[in-house]
């Protein structure tokens, strides 16, 4: 087989899953990383016997490009409980499953978080989705998912206590203004499988893509600045020439002629903190029902992996999706103080501010909401393509996807085949 130079920029989940790909075809690509890891923006650092990911992020083990890339028993994922804590009025409710856990149905039921109908509808809505394919969701015409949860007849009282905080920690952004294809389609992965972090934090995910690559060079503080035909430049001056390049990662800051076509990122500020005092005692993800408060949701992530926080320590994870431009320090302190508000027991504990991370590439903000594409669509000119969830939907599954559709693309268009499946 005659050596095609292929350079992926972006070490990424999409970057990786496109050289693992590649590899597979009996190409020897060449992964440009601008930091000195794998990952993008699934990163874990360790800081004092501390896990801290950054953002607050989750694997949903039923998405099918997690089935096909990775190894869940050595991952060794620790699960959460189906459901969600949620804080409102100085009180906290469990809010289950009752699919997932039949035996928590009564007390569902009975909870004061939305109506009876509201749960007799979810409960409908969760079985109907689990009959459906993803391919059938993405194909359904499109609305925001506030506009889906109206239509469906739930009442403002379970919007607003339950999925508003829930979807807007998974979406970064309380008015659900985020496809409905993508609504049902986190619903159904949550309904079919479990959310769950590695025992050694969510970056043990692109390092066991990483460790499947062999034939891969992987260079790191590698810092693209501009992509053209059949050429990458560094920032440090040096140009390498490509048969085929992949850009799996932002292509707007490589190729000024796409600038402006995607729609931006969303943002968040994560804050970890760790306390002597465990509130909660359960593997739950805790939800805030209160307009004015800074915290969207928040766990005690030594709760669903031990391996998060050394020994008789815990590990709190707090998400704010509007910091409302406050400076670090302040936000630090209003966060403790909520914490405190919303957890008595923590009023004597000895809370302490760990680290807080400001992640301005969250999540994509996005048009058009799919779950697959074709090909030939990552190409975007002669010998460049494009990888990651920006094209699809803002997900671990779409960032892996686009990674195997823009290698596929490379080969078709070097070999004039698709790939072995």
């Amino acid at each position: 087989m005659q050596e095609e130079k292929i350079i992926i920029v972006g070490a990424g989940l999409a970057g990786l899953v496109a050289a693992i790909e590649l590899e597979k075809a009996g190409f020897k690509p060449t992964i440009l990383e601008a930091s000195d890891r794998v990952g993008g923006r699934v990163k874990t650092d360790v800081v004092s016997g501390f896990l801290l990911d950054h953002g607050f992020q989750v694997l949903l083990t039923a998405y099918p490009e997690a089935k096909r890339y990775l190894d869940f028993d050595q991952l060794q994922l620790n699960y959460f409980d189906p459901g969600a804590l949620i804080f409102m009025e100085g009180q906290s409710f469990r809010f289950s499953d009752p699919l997932r856990q039949p035996t928590r149905a009564i007390e569902m039921l009975l909870s004061p978080i939305g109506t009876f109908s509201d749960k007799i509808k979810i409960f409908k809505w969760t079985r109907a989705l689990r009959k459906q394919s993803v391919e059938k969701i993405f194909a359904k015409k499109d609305h925001t998912a506030m506009e889906l949860l109206k239509h469906k007849g739930f009442s403002d009282g379970i919007i607003e206590q339950f999925f508003q905080p829930f979807f807007g920690g998974i979406f970064l952004e309380n008015e659900l203004n985020t496809s409905s294809r993508m609504l049902e389609f986190v619903m159904k992965m949550f309904s079919e499988g479990y959310a769950a972090i590695p025992a050694e934090g969510m970056g043990a995910i692109p390092k066991m893509l990483a460790n499947q690559l062999s034939q891969t060079n992987i260079l790191y503080n590698q810092k693209v600045t501009k992509v053209g035909y059949n050429r990458v430049e560094l920032e440090s001056g040096e140009k390498m020439i490509a048969n085929a390049i992949i850009i799996a990662t932002n292509p707007e800051d490589l190729m000024p002629q796409v600038a402006g076509q995607f729609e931006g990122q969303q943002t968040v500020t994560n804050l970890y903190f760790e306390s002597d005092v465990n509130p909660i005692g359960n593997a739950l993800i805790g939800l805030v029902v209160k307009k004015q408060s800074l915290i969207n949701n928040f766990c005690l992530m030594n709760n669903t992996a031990a391996s998060y926080a050394p020994e008789g320590k815990n590990l709190f994870s707090v998400s704010v999706n509007n910091n409302q431009g406050l400076k670090m320090e302040e936000l630090q302190h209003k966060v403790m103080i909520e914490l405190k508000e919303l957890m008595p027991e923590l009023a004597q504990a000895n809370l302490k501010h760990i680290k807080t991370y400001f992640i301005s590439n969250a999540l994509p903000v996005i048009d058009d909401f799919q779950y697959s594409m074709k090909p030939s669509s990552t190409k975007i000119q002669q010998g460049i393509y494009l990888a990651g969830d920006y094209l699809l939907n803002g997900s671990i599954n779409a960032a892996m996807l686009s990674g195997r559709m823009a290698a596929q693309a490379v080969y078709e268009d070097t070999k004039g085949k698709g790939f072995r499946s």
